[in-house]
């Protein structure tokens, strides 16, 4: 799918119907790209009456990349999420994971939809506590992935995978299939802009939010995830037994699901 000024990787499925007007925008986390969603997620809503589209952000997936990715930054990301949703026949309710939900945090200062969705997300004052909790627990690790950007440097292998990404029901399979497609990320992006230099201004914010979190999750703990709910005045949704990857998670249903309920609630 071709958008204005840049060629971005978009897994577009379903039609928007009458009852589900706006579609779906999904945006991926570090590490990832557009195909994380369609694994279950697409074609879930697309089955219910929604248009859902899944972006790769730029040298994520197969969109392309101009500069080093070490150098792209929080705010080249967020106009990656904007070339898409600004091109839409209708403001789309934006979904996203991990630093994807940072990034529609920070789409959301500046922009009013009518819902968003939060997934293991980034929290609005950045992952600062979550880097010192990685770098307590696996210092070695932490400073070789500070240099390289791989996330295999810092989970290690299949056993340190489960423990940083999933829940304890993830079979070893799963596991493997997950990292297998793992890529590097911008250093400039998790360690400068999502710590302190491009953090999210909450006050300008308005637009209805739902925040999901795993309770087994060792990205952004529940703490993490309860202050983010706090920062928008809701209540998080905390499930059991699930990690960090909770779009690929076993009972990734679930949080389909939980998503689906509340966007009933909305009228969306």
């Amino acid at each position: 799918m071709t958008y204005p000024n840049r060629l971005l990787e978009v897994i577009d499925k379903g039609q928007a119907r009458k009852l589900h007007r706006y579609p779906l925008l999904f945006v991926h986390g570090a590490w990832h790209a557009g195909w994380c969603w369609n694994e279950h997620f697409l074609d879930f809503f697309a089955s219910r009456g929604f248009r859902a589209l899944a972006l790769s952000l730029r040298g994520h997936g197969s969109s392309p990349l101009e500069k080093p990715l070490h150098t792209c930054s929080i705010s080249d990301y967020v106009t990656d999420v904007a070339s898409i949703a600004e091109n839409l026949p209708a403001p789309p309710v934006l979904v996203g994971h991990s630093m994807g939900g940072f990034l529609v945090q920070k789409y959301l200062e500046t922009h009013h939809l009518p819902a968003a969705v939060l997934i293991a997300s980034a929290p609005p004052r950045g992952q600062l506590h979550s880097l010192l909790r990685s770098i307590r627990q696996h210092p070695y690790r932490c400073t070789r992935f500070a240099l390289t950007g791989n996330p295999a440097h810092l989970y290690g292998s299949t056993a340190g995978a489960r423990e940083l990404l999933f829940g304890g029901k993830a079979p070893d399979r799963l596991v493997e299939a997950v990292t297998t497609r793992l890529q590097p990320e911008s250093a400039r992006a998790m360690f400068f802009d999502m710590v302190a230099t491009n953090l999210v201004d909450t006050s300008k914010i308005t637009t209805p939010i739902l925040v999901i979190g795993g309770q087994e999750d060792r990205v952004y703990a529940t703490s993490d995830v309860c202050r983010t709910a706090k920062a928008y005045d809701t209540e998080p949704v905390l499930l059991a037994e699930m990690g960090h990857e909770l779009m690929l998670e076993p009972a990734w249903a679930t949080v389909a699901n939980t998503m689906t309920s509340w966007l009933g609630k909305q009228r969306l």
